[in-house]
Formats: C-alpha cells, sequence, structure tokens
C-alpha cells in the first residue's frame, strides 16, 4: 500500500518535468533554443549596394574609389546619434585610400526613430576581382539621445559586383539612296560586362536631343519603336528599318535620334539617348533603250542609248556587249565616262565574231558599269536579240569612178597641153 502511494506521488511530481517539454513557451530570456530567436536593437540593416542613396551604379572590376552605400532602419524607440560604420569586405577590395586602410563612413546626420538612415564608405576593386556576389560584414557605432555610452550592432549581408553595361548603336550598312525606300538594319550593342534586359527603343521625332542636332524633317520612317529583349555582355542585336529620304537631302548625313530603355544589373531602369548616322546618296536610275544595228562604213555596229532618271550623276561609265549561248559575237567594251541625268548617253560597239560571221538572230547582253558618288562599283545589264545580216557588196561591184575620172582628166589635160604647145611652136616656126 505505501509502495502504490509513493509511486503515484512519484507520477505527479514528473508530469510538470513532462508537459513543459511538450510545448514551446517563451522564456525570460527570449525565445529560448527556438531557431527563430532574434535579438531586437535599435539598427535593422536594409540594403547594400555600389552607388549613393539617390542612384545605384554598375562597376566592374579595376574601378577605384567607387561609392558604396549600406542602408539602415532606426526601428528603436529613441534617436540615435553618432553613427559610426565600418565596413568588412573579403579579399580583392579595399579601402580607397589604400590597400591596409580601415574602410569606415560617418552619417551626416541623427537618425529619428522609425526613420532610416545610410552610412557611404569609398571602395577600391581589385582587377582580379569577379563578377559575382560576395558576403561582407558591417559594424556601426551610435549612441542613443539622452543616453550615455555606445552601442554597436554587427550584420552579415552580401552584395554584387555587377560589371558595367556599354551601349552603341551603328547602321550596319551606313549608306542611304534618297528618292527611293531602303531597307536598313541598326545594330545595338552591348560592349560592357553586365547584362541588360526589356530593351526598348523609340525613334525620337526630333530636331534637338541632347547631344546634337538631328535633321529628320520630311524623312519618312515608316517603323517607331522596337521591343529588343536582352542583351548579353559582348554581344549584340539588330532591328530592321524602312527610310524613305527626300532629294533634298543628297550627299548630306542623316541623323536619326533614339531613345533606348533598358533595365541594368541593378534592376533600375536606365534611358540613354543615342544618333545613328547615314550617308545620303543621290539616285542613279539607268535604263537602256533603242538598241539596233546599222552599217557604218562596211562594219556592222551595236548601238543604242542609257538614259539616266535619277538625280546623281554615274562615274566611270563602261558599255560592254556580250553574247549569248547561240551567239559567237565577241565580248567588246566602250568607255562613256560620265552618264547625266540631263540627256540620253549613245553607245556604238562594233560587232566582230569569234570564227566565221554567223548571220540571223543573236541574243546579246548589254552590261553598264559604272560608279556612284561613294566608288562603290554598280551593274546594269539588259537582254535583248539582233539580227545580224551580211555586208552588202555593192560598194565592191560598182566601179569607183573616182579612180577612172581622175587619170581621164589628167590623160586631157596633158593632152590639151601638148595641143598647145604644138601650135605655139608651129606659129613661131612661121614667123
Amino acid at each position: 500500500m505505501n509502495l502504490k502511494l509513493l509511486l503515484s506521488l512519484f507520477v505527479i511530481g514528473l508530469l510538470p518535468f513532462i508537459f513543459d517539454n511538450s510545448y514551446a513557451q517563451i522564456t525570460s530570456g527570449g525565445f529560448g533554443d527556438s531557431p527563430f530567436e532574434r535579438d531586437f536593437g535599435d539598427v535593422k540593416f536594409l540594403d547594400a549596394y555600389f552607388g549613393t542613396l539617390d542612384q545605384k551604379i554598375e562597376v566592374e572590376p579595376g574601378d577605384r574609389n567607387v561609392p558604396f552605400t549600406v542602408v539602415f532602419a532606426n526601428v528603436g524607440s529613441q534617436d540615435i546619434t553618432g553613427i559610426r560604420g565600418q565596413l568588412s569586405l573579403p579579399y580583392g577590395f579595399s579601402a580607397s585610400d589604400g590597400p591596409g586602410s580601415i574602410i569606415h563612413a560617418d552619417s551626416d546626420s541623427n537618425s529619428l526613430a522609425g526613420k532610416h538612415f545610410h552610412l557611404t564608405f569609398f571602395v577600391n576593386i581589385e582587377k582580379n576581382a569577379k563578377i559575382q556576389q560576395y558576403p561582407a560584414t558591417v559594424k556601426v557605432d551610435y549612441s542613443r539621445l539622452r543616453e550615455s555610452g555606445l552601442r554597436t550592432s554587427f550584420t552579415d549581408f552580401n552584395f554584387k559586383v555587377t560589371g558595367d553595361s556599354v551601349i552603341n548603336v551603328k547602321a550596319i550598312d551606313p549608306f542611304l539612296t534618297s528618292l527611293k525606300s531602303n531597307n536598313v538594319k541598326i545594330e545595338i550593342s552591348n560592349d560592357g560586362t553586365a547584362p541588360i534586359s526589356s530593351v526598348d527603343i523609340i525613334i525620337k521625332n526630333t530636331q534637338v536631343t541632347t547631344t546634337s542636332t538631328t535633321n529628320v524633317d520630311n524623312v519618312i520612317i515608316l517603323e517607331s519603336n522596337w521591343d529588343i529583349g536582352n542583351i548579353e555582355p559582348k554581344s549584340l542585336q539588330s532591328f530592321p528599318v524602312t527610310i524613305y529620304v527626300p532629294g533634298s537631302l543628297k550627299d548630306d548625313t542623316l541623323r536619326i535620334p533614339l531613345s533606348i530603355s533598358y533595365y541594368n544589373a541593378q534592376g533600375d531602369k536606365q534611358t540613354v539617348e543615342k544618333i545613328v548616322d547615314f550617308f545620303v546618296k543621290g539616285l542613279i536610275d539607268l535604263r537602256i533603250f533603242n538598241v539596233s544595228i546599222i552599217e557604218l562604213s562596211g562594219t556592222q555596229m551595236v548601238i543604242g542609248e542609257i538614259i539616266n532618271e535619277g538625280n546623281e550623276d554615274g562615274l566611270f561609265g563602261f558599255v560592254t556587249l556580250e553574247s549569248a549561248e547561240n551567239s559567237n559575237i565577241k565580248s567588246n567594251t566602250q568607255f562613256i565616262d560620265e552618264i547625266e541625268t540631263d540627256a540620253p548617253v549613245p553607245f556604238n560597239i562594233p560587232i566582230e565574231f569569234n570564227g566565221e560571221p554567223k548571220y540571223g538572230e543573236h541574243d546579246i547582253t548589254i552590261i553598264v558599269r559604272y560608279k556612284d558618288s561613294v566608288r562603290d562599283e554598280i551593274f546594269l545589264t539588259h537582254d535583248t536579240t539582233i539580227f545580224v545580216q551580211e555586208l552588202s557588196n555593192d560598194n565592191d561591184n560598182s566601179p569607183n569612178f573616182s579612180m577612172i575620172i581622175i587619170p581621164i582628166i589628167l590623160v586631157l589635160g596633158v593632152g590639151i597641153y601638148m595641143i598647145r604647145r604644138r601650135k605655139k611652136t608651129a606659129i613661131e616656126t612661121s614667123d
């Protein structure tokens, strides 16, 4: 009986220990052994990045004296003052004062309770650093107003060397032709070390930009906006543009302003303005017509005319006669110099044969070769059929009257001279 009583008392005494370990309870020391234990203070870390409070910046290995900002919140119930920070960065980073120096910063003002404050450090990034995420630690010393003594807060955080994005644009083919529609491509490249995303490009219809003057008046550009997407470092994208240029811009430079918006490696939206330059050439619009055959001095010749319906002269012009498969006409070339816009330019090329002459139809090609104002060589071809006839023999069979008349005249002259000479001699003898 006494044993049962003792056993019951032992169990009753053990119950508080069993239930105390079965439920999570807050003790006077905080959260006990809970993994969510926190030791709250007056300073709470918010963010850390390269740049100033108002603007984040992209950085890359080798940059010197760059600002590094750490943002905190004063979550305490009192204002704090005397804020001073010290930054600990991994290998590859150093203070702007030089290796071995302490990286520190002071806050310019007090921090009110419930407000945020920041510390801006200046650091050097060594060339051997990599573009990646790094760990760091910041120490903040401060004092509460109306309280003596110094408080200290430590925070571990991660930061990133982002790399630097460098945006450039250019025309893949920088030449336009006036008085016609031009299909061209513009290339946008990221020559930096950081990726850019959500790239959007807009053509600005304005004459004056922040960088220079443009001249897009009276120029028709069919497209005006392009969504390019992402551009990785050291890579590029291109987009098509259809442009009609009036004749008034011939021999001038067309300057097209672009507004490029994108998100950088810090996640901030950026907008830059760029200008794409094109040189506007004149239009050389040639047409070959009136191709036929004539016979001149016993030689048959292919003749024709070239008309330039553009607004610029063709330079260093040549006309070449070439034969097709059913023809044995020799290839022959004639230099015609400038092909002007104000009048047709004639050409005449003698017909010669490879081997025996072949009469009848011949398929031929007339090729006009010339250069434009930027010395690009251009070819124009014209296929046609000519009919080659035998040369007439009239000149060979008909007598050459000049060769007959001249000797007769000479003989008559000599005869008349001799007769007069004899008469004169006879008269002198009779006297």
